[in-house]
């Protein structure tokens, strides 16, 4: 396959995996840290990550940028047309992952006020 002819919505799918990989890695170091107690500049770094992530969900109407342009090139419905995720993982995505980022934030808090 050439990669000319590729469609653009493949590209925008292909960057959006890439991303949200790239948030998984942040939220999941997050979270390892304060549950081992490792509260260093790289927790700090995520946590920036995650407050410019939620302030762009929010810029955006609490939809991807990537998403809003992904529709110019589909007309599906389904919550994954848009990155290379399964339907259900895609559809939950904003609950399973501010589950997880308020959970770290309640260990985070619960570290800071422990440690000192």
């Amino acid at each position: 396959m050439q990669l000319r002819r590729l469609s653009p919505l493949f590209w925008i799918k292909t960057l959006h995996t890439f991303i949200w990989t790239f948030y998984n890695v942040v939220i999941f170091y997050m979270l390892y840290a304060v549950c081992i107690n490792r509260i260093d500049i790289w927790v700090w770094i995520c946590f920036d990550l995650i407050v410019f992530e939620v302030m762009v969900l929010f810029l955006f109407g609490m939809s991807c940028p990537l998403t809003l342009v992904a529709r110019n090139y589909s007309k599906s419905r389904k919550a994954n047309f848009d990155i290379f995720l399964p339907d259900w993982l895609a559809k939950y995505n904003k609950q399973i992952y501010t589950i997880i980022i308020l959970v770290t934030l309640a260990i985070l808090i619960y570290r800071l006020f422990t440690n000192y």
